[in-house]
């Protein structure tokens, strides 16, 4: 499918993905960074003792252990065929122990037998609040799914701190694992089993999802992923250490390394052995993690790695805004950008 401005203006203000919570959740910024015991988790009030030990940016902490996320719970949307792109979705079970599942989208294509790349996507929020099935989030999908005529997967994980990372990293693995289940075809998901081509495979994230992308791509290429061939990942605004936002990852990891840590400070040897041939930086000029996401594209350059990196930077935008508002014009360019990288041979 081509994407054109007229599409993805009129694809992304369709009924269908209005809700009456989206414009005051699109007016913040998302901004990445992202806590082994579970921790308690109220939406506003709760704890007994009201003293505040720790304030980060998407939640606090009260003495008594209490954790309060200010934006909280996620809104969430059933599945759905959309009649305008014609893109199909349906969510779907990877693991109940833990808890761990995705919603499925399908293309529609002239021939129901064509094989079809596959994207992998890890949504963003500080690896403390989205989802999956946000009207933000599938929508967002949705339009990649429909421009590069891919299907798409994507994975709702265990959010922290409730859930402490590395919960995150090792849900989304499970889930990579468990598309690959399906290169037989005798996987659980008939949509997979017979529609998709485990050897054009695309990870791709936004904020804490871009941080979760790179864990993922190095762990593909150290422990290898049988019956899979990731061909390229896309890295949005990722969130990497080095920001105001570090101390609250540290408290969402209570196992870290530090500010050393490799999932927050990427090492050299890590970079070298990313397990894919492509990766696509995207940054943006007001973005508080532009720095790192500059620092990512520069040292994979250097590391001895074998693939192309490419970065992109967009003028003028701050974090996340592809994802907040699709329909500008830098986002148009951006998403046909992705689409590009997607359907490069």
């Amino acid at each position: 499918m081509i994407l054109s401005k007229h599409f993805l203006r009129t694809f992304l203000n369709i009924p269908s993905f209005s809700s009456p919570n989206l414009a005051s959740n699109v007016s913040e910024k998302l901004r990445c960074s992202s806590i082994a015991k579970p921790r308690k988790l109220v939406v506003a009030m709760g704890s007994i003792n009201r003293e505040v030990t720790h304030e980060f940016r998407f939640f606090r902490v009260f003495k008594d252990g209490t954790v309060e996320k200010f934006r909280w719970p996620p809104e969430k949307i059933p599945p759905s065929d959309d009649p305008i792109t014609g893109v199909r979705s349906k969510d779907v079970t990877i693991s109940t122990q833990p808890d761990i599942s995705a919603r499925v989208f399908l293309p529609q294509t002239p021939d129901p037998k064509t094989k079809l790349p596959v994207l992998f996507y890890v949504h963003g929020g500080g690896f403390s609040f989205e989802s999956a099935f946000s009207p933000l989030i599938d929508r967002h999908v949705r339009t990649l799914a429909a421009g590069a005529n891919a299907m798409a997967v994507s994975v709702e994980y265990r959010l922290a701190p409730e859930h402490p990372i590395p919960a995150c990293y090792d849900d989304c693995w499970a889930a990579l694992r468990w598309v690959g289940s399906h290169a037989n075809g005798h996987g659980p998901e008939p949509w997979l089993n017979h529609r998709a081509d485990f050897q054009r495979l695309f990870l791709a994230g936004d904020s804490a999802g871009g941080n979760i992308c790179h864990t993922l791509a190095v762990r593909v290429g150290t422990a290898g992923l049988d019956n899979l061939k990731v061909v390229g990942a896309v890295m949005g605004h990722p969130y990497f250490g080095g920001n105001e936002d570090d101390e609250m990852w540290l408290y969402m990891c209570p196992t870290n390394e530090g500010l050393e840590d490799r999932r927050l400070k990427p090492a050299a040897e890590d970079l070298a052995r990313i397990g894919c041939e492509r990766v696509l930086v995207l940054v943006a000029e007001k973005d508080h993690l532009m720095g790192v996401g500059r620092a990512y594209y520069e040292e994979l350059k250097k590391s001895g790695w074998k693939g192309t990196v490419e970065i992109v930077e967009s003028e003028g935008e701050d974090h996340c805004f592809h994802v907040d508002n699709p329909t500008c014009e830098s986002s148009v360019d951006l998403i046909k950008k992705i689409v590009s990288f997607i359907n490069e041979q």
